[in-house]
């Protein structure tokens, strides 16, 4: 049961932060155990699109077989393109480093850290 005096600083509908707790769909952490909180990004490899463009080159410089160079290059340039960074809450407690949210949105993982620093701030 959510005591009533507790301070919230963030909700939605995976993610509460109050003054005492960080709650996730998976995971509760005690604020008092968090002793520092961030954004992290996470790279996502572009290496493989990059090896179809190479492989897909050679192909342009043959008459009967230009298209499937195209094909290549082309299914190569999209998949480069659709490959998007993740972006997590990466929080700090005595029992190391732990990514506790993932996602796309940047924004939206800059709200929940900014809503744990408010918290330990609060805490003192």
């Amino acid at each position: 049961m959510e005591n009533q005096s507790e301070t919230q600083f963030y909700q939605d509908g995976a993610v509460t932060v109050t003054q005492s707790r960080f709650v996730t769909q998976s995971k509760t952490y005690a604020m008092r155990n968090i002793s520092s909180v961030h954004v992290f990004e996470i790279e996502k490899s572009r290496i493989g699109p990059i090896i179809m463009i190479l492989i897909g080159f050679p192909f342009l410089f043959f008459g009967d077989i230009f298209w499937i160079g195209l094909i290549i290059i082309g299914f190569a340039i999209l998949c480069l393109f659709g490959i998007k960074n993740e972006y997590a809450v990466r929080i700090s407690t005595n029992a190391g480093e732990a990514n506790s949210i993932l996602s796309y949105d940047r924004v939206y993982i800059q709200k929940i850290v900014d809503a744990l620093n408010d918290a330990i701030v609060y805490r003192g």
